[in-house]
């Protein structure tokens, strides 16, 4: 069966889709209870890669989560998973109160992805560096399968430095799947510091991809159309999988979180959450 969603071209309208993720992830992780939490500012910084591709690329279909032609997309950072759930929550897959559930003993909404709660999500992540071991094991199935569907992953920049995703890396070429597309959001930002920092022999990280055998594409990831463009890229490329490094910003769209590890783990209060859609996200 076809998807039900309505998918879009339109740069400016899939920027209001990501600015609405925005809001939607500050607005769930400053109303966890007993106190606010999460982590909003990994959400904020992947909006605009979320909206383009669930909105515009993904096919899938909110109103039946096991369609068996739907792409697949592993959220490999499951701790930005806000970002999913504001996306799911804006394309009717979930009701939008819901989002107010997020971590609450029994929600669906977990800290961090999990199918046995979600239909929608495709894998429990979080525990860094295996969502793009997971990822490739669906691109061979769909392979074997004679499939047509394709998968995605989501890693963070932090993330890379766990060594499963290099040990993934090498494989993959190995089996042309190109059906398979990793998005890393290189925010540059990690939970106690600047990437650089933390292990800066991680950089120069494009030409470690390409050294691997994939396809590299490199993007401004709040570029909407830049990032269409790269996705249209990688569904175009044959005989190995892609990856594309999106440049983005820690907390993009208020600027007391932009380019701050304190916001890493943090959630704001409600007030300050309301304070910052009012004066930058409206």
């Amino acid at each position: 069966m076809p998807a039900t969603l309505t998918q879009t071209n339109d740069v400016e309208e899939l920027a209001d889709i990501a600015r609405r993720i925005r809001v939607l992830s500050l607005l769930m992780t400053s109303r966890v209870k007993p106190e606010p939490a999460g982590h909003p500012s990994t959400a904020m910084s992947s909006a605009d890669i979320i909206a383009a591709l669930h909105f515009s690329r993904l096919r899938w279909d909110p109103a039946n989560a096991g369609w068996e032609d739907r792409d697949r997309f592993v959220l490999s950072k499951g701790h930005g998973v806000p970002v999913l759930y504001a996306a799911y929550a804006i394309a009717g897959a979930i009701p939008e109160d819901e989002i107010y559930t997020l971590r609450e003993t029994g929600s669906r909404l977990q800290g961090h992805p999990d199918p046995t709660r979600l239909p929608f999500v495709e894998a429990a992540t979080g525990s860094l560096g295996q969502g793009i071991s997971i990822a490739i094991g669906l691109a061979l199935g769909a392979k074997a399968d004679g499939a047509n569907w394709r998968t995605y992953c989501m890693l963070g920049d932090g993330e890379t430095e766990e060594g499963q995703v290099w040990e993934a890396a090498m494989f993959a070429p190995k089996y042309d799947t190109d059906n398979l597309c990793a998005i890393v959001d290189n925010n540059r930002i990690q939970q106690t510091g600047s990437v650089e920092h933390i292990l800066p022999t991680l950089n120069p990280i494009i030409p470690k991809w390409e050294a691997f055998g994939w396809h590299m594409i490199e993007v401004d990831g709040h570029d909407i159309q830049a990032v269409l463009d790269a996705l249209d890229e990688a569904a175009a490329t044959k005989g190995k999988p892609t990856v594309i490094v999106a440049h983005t910003i820690k907390g993009k769209g208020v600027p007391e979180m932009e380019n701050s590890e304190h916001w890493h783990g943090k959630a704001p209060s409600p007030e300050q959450a309301d304070e910052w859609i009012k004066e930058y996200l409206s």
